[in-house]
C-alpha cells in the first residue's frame, strides 16, 4: 500500500527571504560546475551550497565536503534563515512552462512523505538503471545532514488528487518564483495543513496501484541505504520514524503538463565514418539527409510511425531506422519487445556496443559517451571536434515506461528526460533519528 503522510517542512523564512528564485537549484545531477559556480554567485544562501558543494583540495574524512554541508545546513537553521512549519503539510506545486510549439503546459504536483520499501514490494518502481557511485554520494550527503532538500519525481495513476487540492490552493496566493538555469518556467508553491484535506489525500494515495520513479532512482535508493542503517543503528524506534520516508513530489501519469524529453548521446570513437555506416548497415537502414532540417523531419517521422531510429551526426547527417524487430528479438530474447524496441535500447545495444565495440561499463563511466539535453551543444561539440558522434534521438513516449516497469525491466541509463525538473530548497523533510511523521 502507498503510504504518504505530512510533515513540518523546513522552508526559508520569507522575512529573510524574500524571493526563492535566488536560493533554489536544480538536482544535484543536473548541476555542472559552471552552473555550479552560477548558483554560488547568485545568493549567499544559495542550496546548492549544500546539496552540491565545492570540493577543496585539503578535504579529509573529518572535513570535506559533506561535513561542511552540514555545518551550514545547521548553521542556516540557527540563524533563522531556514525555519520549520508549525503544522504538518502537504505541499502543491505547479510548474508552468511553453513548449517548443508554443502550447504552454502546467504540471501539477503533490509533495508528500512517502514510506519506502523494496521494489520487490510491488509499491515503487523503477524504470532505469542506476550509477552505484552516485548512489554513494548521496548516501555520504543523508549521512551528515539527515535531511531530504528535495523531492524524488514519482508517477501515480488510479486516481487526481488535484480535484481534492484545487479549492484550497484557490483561496490563498502560491509563493512564486524562477530557477535560475529553467528560468522560463514559473514556479509555484503551496503549503496545504487542513487537516480534512490531508486526510482525503493520504487516503486517495493510498488506494493507488502503485508509483513509478520518473526522476530520482539513486535518490531513492539512497533512501533504502539510509533506511537499512538507521533500522540497524536503532532498532526500537518506532514505524513513524522519518527516516523510514522520503520526500517526493507525486504526479498523476493523466496530468496533461507530463513531458518528456530526449536525452542525447555525445561519442568520442576512433572509428572514422565509412566504416561505421558499413558495419551499422547490418542492423539498420541508413538514409543519408542534406542538413540538419531534413533529419530532425525524419526523426518527427518515426517518432509519429513509432518506429526505432535515431540520428546520426558527424559533420554529416543520417537516419538510422532498425532493419528488423527480429534483430533485437535474436540478439535480446530475455527482454520484452517493450525494452527491446525503445530508441534508446537500439541505439545502445546495435550502434554503442556493437557498431562502435563501446561496452556497457564505458557507457556508465562515461568514459566515451555524455548524455545531454541540448541538442545544440551536440551539433556544436561535433562541429569543434570535442566528439565525433552525436545521436539525436526522440523521446521516450509515457507508454513506454509504464510497460517496461509493468515488466519489471529497467530502461537503460538517461532514457527519459522528464521536464521541468523538482526543484532543490522549496522545501526540506528532516529524516532525523529523533524525527517522527
Amino acid at each position: 500500500m502507498i503510504t504518504i503522510k505530512p510533515f513540518r517542512g523546513v522552508r526559508y523564512a520569507p522575512e529573510k527571504i524574500t524571493d526563492l528564485s535566488g536560493v533554489i537549484s536544480q538536482p544535484h545531477d543536473k548541476i555542472p560546475p559552471d552552473l555550479q559556480e552560477k548558483y554560488y554567485n547568485l545568493h549567499p544562501y544559495n542550496i546548492v551550497r549544500v546539496i552540491r558543494g565545492k570540493e577543496h583540495p585539503d578535504d579529509s574524512p573529518t572535513h570535506n565536503v559533506y561535513t561542511r554541508a552540514a555545518d551550514i545546513y545547521k548553521s542556516w537553521l540557527r540563524e533563522g534563515i531556514l525555519v520549520r512549519e508549525e503544522k504538518p503539510a502537504l505541499y502543491v506545486t505547479h510548474q508552468t512552462f511553453t513548449l517548443p510549439d508554443g502550447s504552454v503546459k502546467t504540471r501539477r504536483g503533490l509533495i508528500a512523505a512517502l514510506e519506502v520499501s523494496q521494489y520487490e514490494e510491488g509499491v515503487v518502481l523503477p524504470h532505469e538503471q542506476v550509477i552505484p557511485k552516485s548512489v554513494t554520494d548521496r548516501l555520504n550527503l543523508l549521512r551528515t545532514t539527515a535531511a531530504n532538500f528535495g523531492s524524488i519525481f514519482l508517477l501515480y495513476s488510479g486516481g487526481d488528487v488535484n480535484q481534492l487540492l484545487q479549492p484550497i490552493i484557490a483561496k490563498q496566493p502560491p509563493v512564486e518564483f524562477h530557477d535560475l538555469h529553467e528560468h522560463e518556467v514559473l514556479q509555484q508553491f503551496w503549503a496545504v495543513t487542513g487537516p480534512q484535506v490531508i486526510t482525503a489525500v493520504v487516503e486517495a494515495m493510498a488506494a493507488c496501484p502503485s508509483l513509478i520513479i520518473a526522476d530520482g532512482h539513486h535518490r531513492y535508493q539512497t533512501s533504502l541505504h539510509y533506511r537499512d542503517e538507521m533500522r540497524a543503528r536503532y532498532p526500537n524506534t518506532p514505524v513513524n520514524a522519518a527516516f523510514n520516508y522520503i520526500q517526493v513530489t507525486l504526479v498523476s501519469m493523466d496530468d496533461p503538463g507530463l513531458v518528456i524529453l530526449p536525452t542525447h548521446r555525445l561519442i568520442q570513437a576512433s572509428m572514422n565514418r565509412a566504416d561505421v555506416l558499413e558495419r551499422a548497415g547490418e542492423y539498420f537502414e541508413i538514409t543519408i539527409l542534406p542538413d540538419r532540417a531534413a533529419l530532425e523531419a525524419a526523426l518527427e517521422s518515426a517518432r509519429r510511425d513509432s518506429r526505432p531510429a535515431f540520428g546520426l551526426y558527424d559533420g554529416a547527417f543520417a537516419l538510422l531506422t532498425l532493419r528488423s524487430s527480429q534483430v533485437m528479438e535474436h540478439l535480446l530474447p530475455q527482454y520484452t519487445p517493450a525494452w527491446r524496441l525503445l530508441d534508446v535500447t537500439v541505439a545502445h545495444e546495435l550502434f554503442i556496443e556493437r557498431v562502435l565495440g563501446i561496452n556497457k561499463q564505458a557507457v556508465a563511466s562515461k568514459e566515451q559517451v555524455d548524455f545531454i539535453r541540448d541538442v545544440n551543444i551536440g551539433y556544436e561539440a561535433v562541429a569543434q571536434g570535442r566528439a565525433n558522434y552525436l545521436l539525436a534521438l526522440n523521446p521516450t513516449r509515457i507508454e513506454q515506461v509504464q510497460a517496461c516497469t509493468a515488466a519489471g525491466e529497467r530502461m537503460p541509463q538517461k532514457s527519459t528526460d522528464f521536464y521541468p525538473k523538482m526543484l532543490n530548497g522549496v522545501v526540506t523533510l528532516p529524516v532525523g533519528v529523533e524525527e517522527r511523521l
